[in-house]
């Protein structure tokens, strides 16, 4: 594995590497220096992302908008060292560097979401970015202040509902509206924001319609179809065999049965700002109602060709009653309040709280519910900022108390109660001369009580150090050791049932150790005239990592691999070895090459990982390129932007092979701005994804062998601002 991380390193550094020194030699020498991000999700003082050694970046509201899909792993799947957990069209979560769900913390301005979206892959995260001003990502320990929960990063969503300095204007806001040709399906929002004195009234609101998304062939993969014709020979070995084509007669192809998603928000925020202080109150309540895909790929839609030409509704109303749905709901509360210390070694104040109550419900078919998952709780932050002896930071304590429940049949984990509450410490100094160091610690008690097995109790520890040199020539190197521990959550200590979005038998084990991880990071980045370019190396050692893999279990005494027909999958531990980065470019010129500015980027991540006894750890995604070139000629922009993923030969215990693919993105907009109709970001866009209707899975996806991503999609919209 060490011979292959090299050559793939070697690779990355070679091809991204080379791409800026091309751009710059086709640089204008007056380009405009591109604007540096701010990261508000750190702790401590706000820093850009050319100051942190840990891989930051922000996506903004134009490019959320680009890059919009129904949940928010797959709006984020392009980013470098980013995946997506793929369940569809409405419930994938982020993956962060071969790393997801219990790892991976979803924030909302901060707070974490407080649903069961980290309890299993076909739960919707609440939060998807439809109206979001940015959403920001750090991956690996730049986010240890949010505690060992976040070891493989946070994904912070900022809804801006909260105003902390009073807007320029008294009346902003944006309309946005889409239609997406795959899905058949619209999607929009609005929203605004008033002032009036030192009271700011944000409203916002969105809604989703998606019917199923169209697919370039088989649901199931030719490997998966390979495998179950296999099984059927063995098992019908000496009978008379049907022809392989009449087996598959009855396959979902063309589209993905049971994929549609509707979604509803609304939400309202109000600020007051003062001189040195603020104080605001936000209420969201999102709706949302989804299928889930690959529960019964041998099972045709009824009548498919007499439904042909029907409306988009009539045709929705068929899918509760053919194959399983969610129904999810969520109201959330945040209070967040702020203010100057100048007290001493004190600088300032911040204070959120969030409050939430979710429920969602799995229908196996119409007024027939069959689980009922609930999620209520609190979760409240306080940090203060210092300066003492010229180190800048914060310190502050976070508590959560969150309870997990489920009802029916099919609840594969009993109610658990999870409390906890962290303390942490953060620091940091740059000299003059451009050396800085920092680094923070943090200590989290943590209690887990379910109603079945008991309480599990743990003591959490996590730190990091890190050393950086800026030089004025633009150049920065970095490097981070880190130390992390995190407890098993409810599922991979409780669960104990069938799972059937996800057709597995999942058992947890009350007998867990915490995880603990040993990170080291190293950064490399430099920042000309137009043109930048970086690479994050990391390799970590895993002492316990938890993990879900085919086992065994007890039945009426004897042991078995399959229960009520889903084979059992165990959470178990061992020892593993992670190691990967980023590498990525970007430039922009203002030379007018064919009358137009001309801006692009490219990215490389990589990812191995292996467990103790030498298997691969499961749903790892391949190593991925990302290419984006874009064109400004004031009136009209246009783009393209590739994907190439590797195949991903070295799949886990009890799952396939997943074969490669490259998709090609096509994107033109006219800017109404340029015409003297509202302000800038105003434009009508027509965008070509995945131009080829190439096959696309994840290796990440539980599912995917029975779900690809959607084929080719023509999308087209309009968005102002005012």
């Amino acid at each position: 594995m060490t011979s292959r991380l090299l050559r793939r390193t070697l690779a990355a550094t070679l091809l991204v590497g080379a791409s800026p020194l091309a751009f710059a030699q086709s640089a204008d020498e007056e380009a405009p220096a591109k604007l540096k991000t701010v990261i508000v999700s750190g702790v401590g003082p706000q820093r850009e992302t050319d100051e942190m050694i840990g891989n930051a970046s922000a996506v903004s509201r134009d490019d959320i908008v680009h890059t919009l899909q129904a949940s928010l792993g797959n709006t984020l799947d392009s980013e470098p060292g980013v995946s997506t957990t793929h369940f569809g069209q409405a419930a994938s979560r982020p993956v962060l560097r071969g790393l997801g769900a219990e790892r991976v913390l979803v924030l909302t301005n901060g707070i974490g979401v407080i649903d069961a979206s980290a309890a299993s892959p076909d739960h919707q995260v609440a939060a998807d970015g439809i109206d979001a001003e940015k959403i920001e990502i750090l991956r690996g320990p730049a986010a240890l202040a949010y505690g060992g929960q976040a070891i493989g990063g946070v994904v912070n969503v900022i809804d801006g509902l909260i105003v902390e300095e009073l807007p320029e204007k008294a009346i902003s806001g944006e309309l946005y509206g889409a239609y997406n040709g795959v899905s058949e399906g619209t999607e929009g929002g609005g929203k605004a924001r008033f002032t009036t004195g030192p009271f700011v009234l944000s409203l916002s609101a969105s809604a989703r319609d998606f019917d199923d998304y169209d697919i370039p062939s088989f649901a199931e993969s030719a490997a998966q179809r390979a495998s179950e014709g296999h099984e059927h020979e063995e098992d019908h070995e000496g009978e008379a065999g049907e022809d392989h084509d009449h087996e598959h007669e009855e396959e979902s192809r063309d589209t993905m049965p049971n994929s549609f998603v509707e979604t509803e928000s609304f939400a309202a925020g109000l600020s007051w700002i003062g001189d040195n202080a603020f104080a605001g109150v936000a209420v969201r309540r999102q709706t949302s109602k989804y299928g889930l895909p690959g529960h019964d790929h041998a099972h045709e839609h009824e009548g498919e060709e007499e439904h042909e030409g029907e409306d988009h509704e009539e045709e929705h109303e068929d899918h509760g009653e053919e194959q399983p749905f969610i129904d999810l709901e969520q109201t959330r509360i945040d209070l967040r309040a702020g203010m100057g210390l100048n007290a001493g070694p004190f600088t300032d104040l911040a204070a959120t709280a969030s409050f939430a109550d979710y429920e969602h419900t799995e229908f196996e078919a119409p007024g027939e519910p069959g689980t009922r998952y609930e999620s209520d709780g609190a979760e409240g932050r306080l940090e203060v900022g210092t300066d003492v002896a010229g180190f800048d930071g914060a310190l502050g304590l976070q508590v959560i108390d969150k309870t997990l429940d489920a009802f029916g049949d099919e609840a594969f984990i009993t109610k658990t109660d999870t409390t906890s509450a962290g303390l942490f410490l953060y620091q940091t100094q740059e000299w003059d001369a451009g050396f800085g160091i920092e680094g923070g610690l943090r200590y989290d008690r943590t209690e887990l009580d379910n109603a079945t097995f008991g309480k599990k109790d743990f003591n959490l520890a996590s730190g990091s150090f890190g050393v950086h040199q800026h030089w004025d020539n633009g150049w920065f190197v970095g490097a981070q050791a880190s130390w992390t521990e995190r407890a098993p959550n409810e599922s991979e200590l409780f669960a104990d049932g069938a799972h059937l979005a996800t057709s597995q038998y999942e058992i947890g084990d009350t007998g867990l150790d915490k995880e603990r991880g040993l990170n080291f990071e190293g950064t490399v980045r430099w920042r000309g005239e137009g043109v930048s370019f970086g690479a994050n190396v990391f390799h970590t050692d895993f002492d316990g990592f938890i993990y879900l893999a085919p086992g065994t279990t007890m039945v009426d005494g004897a042991v078995v691999d399959e229960v009520d027909g889903l084979h059992v999958y165990r959470f178990s531990q061992q020892d593993a070895t992670f190691q990967g980065g980023e590498v990525y470019a970007d430039y922009e010129t203002s030379d007018r090459s064919f009358g137009a500015i001309w801006s692009g980027k490219a990215s490389i991540d990589f990812v191995d990982a292996e467990l103790d006894d030498g298997s691969n750890v499961p749903l790892i995604p391949p190593m991925t390129y990302n290419f984006a070139l874009d064109g400004d000629w004031g009136l009209w922009t246009a783009g393209a932007s590739v994907t190439i993923a590797d195949e991903q030969d070295d799949p886990g215990e009890g799952e396939l092979p997943t074969g490669g693919y490259t998709t090609l993105d096509l994107r033109t907009g006219l800017n109404v701005s340029e015409l003297g109709f509202g302000q800038a970001g105003t434009e009508v866009f027509l965008e070509a994804r995945n131009v080829t209707d190439e096959e696309v899975r994840y290796a990440t996806s539980v599912l995917k062998d029975t779900v690809p991503a959607p084929g080719r999609n023509i999308r087209a919209g309009v968005r102002m601002v005012f």
